[in-house]
């Protein structure tokens, strides 16, 4: 897949980021893909969904955060969230968190995912960050082999609360 890119999310990339974040079992009990059945499903109405709008925006204005597409032969075929965090730990490194890693279903199995983290990581070192990490839902253990063979190690145990 030579023609594989890793570009900033547009605004006009949101629906599609929204499909894949909400596309696979585990998601869809959290997401949704607010879509206009009138525009044929490719439209984030503004007025219903506000909250994913505003957190595009927030994202994009931010540069301590990166919202990446993969795409190939111009279609969206990936994505993921780029945080940038300073520190007082681990002697002042700056670190970079990788979020919401989702390739499109179809794409699977491709080495895109691979393709995907390892530019990511070249991100974080060209920035700086001297640690990423991660965190995956318990229940995905093909993703835990996933980020294991990529050399990532289950170093900590997360926890979540819902506000």
């Amino acid at each position: 897949m030579a023609d594989l890119i890793f570009r900033t999310a547009t605004r006009a990339d949101l629906p599609v980021i929204l499909h894949l974040l909400a596309d696979d079992n585990i998601a869809r009990t959290r997401e949704s893909a607010p879509t206009s059945p009138a525009a044929g499903g490719d439209v984030v109405e503004e007025a219903v969904d506000a909250a994913y709008w505003s957190a595009f925006e927030a994202i994009d204005a931010d540069p301590r955060n990166d919202l990446i597409v993969a795409e190939t032969g111009g279609e969206i075929v990936g994505t993921c969230q780029l945080t940038f965090t300073p520190s007082l730990s681990r002697r002042g490194t700056e670190r970079m968190t990788i979020e919401a890693v989702r390739i499109r279903d179809d794409q699977r199995g491709r080495g895109l995912g691979r393709r995907m983290m390892e530019w990511s990581l070249d991100r974080a070192r060209e920035r700086g960050c001297r640690l990423a990490q991660l965190t995956t839902d318990k229940r995905r253990t093909d993703a835990h082999r996933f980020y294991a063979s990529l050399g990532f190690e289950a170093t900590h145990e997360g926890f979540k609360i819902a506000l």
